[in-house]
């Protein structure tokens, strides 16, 4: 879920939107890909879900668990599947109908309702996730705040995964999207420490997205 509220003529705000969207449709097709039916989603999911947990890690154990934070958990499927390998989560989102839903859920995490650029913590974490959030956060502006404030919660050594398409240059797709290249996401962090360690497409079906890894070295 974006957290861009700026109004553009003849569409909904984006987090209008949002609201909408997680409000008619079911914990899948809310926060997933609207072209395609349940079981298309499911595979959607699992496949991402697969490679996250790869990126993530298993150094967590019920002694040290990985602190972990999901920035716009939507629903809450990446949240609750990262409670149940062990890390303790917190998760939010700007949307309040998916935060109610994803509370509902239980399972682990714990959830808030705040946009990017809001989330604050009395701890720094080992890994932040935001997946397929920030391409649709339209304003530039907002988008660079929101990755930046992300930037800040990362420890030393820590990671910050981000989903994005590798383009060109920026690219808007319909009404709600807007894709930066690696480079802009290398821009804004470079300079906070982070350093741009691996990426890797999700290779499901068409799409061309993919998740940028990022570790704090100061």
């Amino acid at each position: 879920m974006a957290d861009g509220t700026r109004i553009r003529v003849g569409e909904r705000t984006p987090r209008a939107y949002w609201e909408a969207r997680h409000a008619e449709h079911d914990e899948l097709a809310s926060g997933g890909h609207s072209g395609l039916d349940r079981p298309g989603n499911e595979l959607f999911y699992a496949q991402r879900l697969g490679t996250l947990l790869t990126l993530v890690g298993d150094l967590s154990s019920p002694a040290a668990p990985l602190f972990v934070l999901d920035a716009g958990c939507g629903k809450g499927y990446f949240a609750r599947a990262l409670a149940r390998c062990g890390h303790r989560v917190d998760a939010f989102d700007a949307s309040r109908t998916a935060v109610d839903h994803a509370r509902a859920e239980g399972g682990g995490p714990r959830y808030a309702v705040a946009t990017l650029d809001e989330w604050r913590a009395a701890w720094p974490y080992d890994i932040v996730v935001c997946v397929d959030v920030l391409f649709h956060v339209l304003d530039d502006q907002d988008w660079a705040a929101g990755l930046r404030n992300l930037a800040s919660l990362v420890r030393v050594a820590g990671r910050l995964i981000v989903t994005d398409e590798d383009t060109a240059h920026r690219t808007p797709r319909g009404a709600y999207i807007v894709h930066r290249p690696l480079t802009a996401y290398r821009a804004e962090l470079e300079p906070l420490g982070l350093r741009h360690t691996l990426s890797k497409p999700y290779g499901f079906r068409e799409n061309r997205v993919g998740f940028h890894v990022f570790t704090r070295t100061r």
